[in-house]
């Protein structure tokens, strides 16, 4: 079964109150890693890939998680990275690929407005015969 993500529809109001519908074709995607090396390497062949625009990474930040039945406490690094939704399906992948933990956190949350250069930036950057 391949991976594969829907589109998400979004309703927002804008400042004067009057509503508007968008679909939202952007999504950033979150995972985490142990140590910061390990998140700048997987950052890295993500953006090489140019299955995502661009990366950020935070930490360490504490992390508490069930781990095999016990609660576990330790530092984490923080992968934030911008692409469009029709990636998704192919960023998880290479993200399930390359990331040494077994089951790691991979969500995505629509971004439901952002300015138009931006956007037009993830797409130029995401695309598959992207050169830049």
């Amino acid at each position: 079964m391949s991976p594969s993500c829907d589109l998400v529809w979004v309703v927002a109001r804008s400042n004067d109150g009057e509503g508007f519908d968008t679909m939202t074709d952007y999504v950033q995607v979150s995972t985490a890693v142990h140590d910061r090396e390990t998140a700048r390497s997987l950052a890295r062949s993500v953006i090489v890939a140019r299955l995502a625009a661009g990366a950020q990474i935070v930490g360490p930040m504490a992390s508490l998680v069930w781990h095999l039945g016990e609660l576990v406490e330790g530092e984490e690094w923080q992968l934030i990275l911008k692409t469009r939704a029709d990636r998704f399906g192919e960023l998880e992948a290479h993200l399930v690929e390359h990331h040494p933990w077994g089951n790691p956190e991979i969500s995505a949350v629509p971004i439901v407005a952002a300015s138009q250069p931006y956007l037009d930036w993830i797409d130029r950057i995401t695309s598959r015969d992207a050169e830049e």
